[in-house]
């Protein structure tokens, strides 16, 4: 996907502010994120076979048997995060790159995590020849989190956990949201909050559908 010419035309920003006005339809009324969503281009984070699909609200597939997340997913669990500029965010499940780019434009400073060494790297060239903002990526397990830059503000992840890893609530701050699907079949998306060292709240906030979250990494096959 990042070797392919990449453009960005008025034809595509048509297509975003339309995708932004059908979120704003759909319920998101967080205008950050949606000013975020609006200047990210997602055709760059999505296969050339699937790029006339990019600007429709669904998860389109990716390389290694994994999915790039439907924008409204984008939206709920990046409004989720009620992040304020410049803090500190671990985002678990880098995949094409599209949600770090969205958290990058949010003002976030981002440390994103793949564990599929071809998803990492292709994502990894993508962010930092882009205007993202500021976006680092690392090839690691996401269920150990990243815990030499912790703790973070925010910590996010984008595939189906069955509980919430405990390495990732001790990489919290105190006053921190985790955001995490958990479930097998169905999810139940969660916000975890730290409400002192040790101690937190769990809201629910709907049902969704996530690739697994695995635990290990993937080498490129040689």
């Amino acid at each position: 996907m990042a070797a392919r010419k990449l453009s960005d035309d008025y034809l595509h920003l048509g297509h975003r502010r339309r995708l932004v006005q059908a979120l704003r339809n759909r319920g998101i009324d967080n205008e950050r994120v949606l000013a975020a969503i609006g200047q990210v281009p997602r055709h760059w984070f999505v296969d050339k076979a699937y790029e006339h699909l990019a600007y429709e609200d669904r998860a389109l597939p990716i390389p290694r048997g994994q999915t790039i997340s439907q924008p409204y997913t984008v939206a709920f669990q990046s409004s989720l995060l009620e992040a304020e500029e410049n803090m500190k965010i671990l985002e678990v499940g880098t995949g094409s790159g599209y949600q770090a780019a969205v958290l990058g434009k949010l003002g976030l400073r981002v440390f994103t995590l793949e564990r599929q060494e071809p998803l990492y790297a292709s994502a990894r060239i993508l962010l930092s020849k882009q205007r993202f903002g500021k976006v680092r990526c690392f090839l690691r397990d996401g269920y150990k989190g990243l815990p030499v830059y912790g703790p973070y503000d925010r910590i996010l992840v984008t595939a189906a956990a069955p509980e919430v890893p405990e390495a990732l609530l001790s990489q919290l701050a105190v006053g921190g949201h985790l955001v995490i699907p958990v479930g097998t079949d169905q999810q139940s998306m969660l916000r975890v909050r730290c409400v002192q060292p040790g101690e937190f709240v769990t809201e629910e906030h709907g049902t969704f559908k996530f690739v697994p979250f695995q635990e290990g990494i993937v080498a490129t096959e040689h």
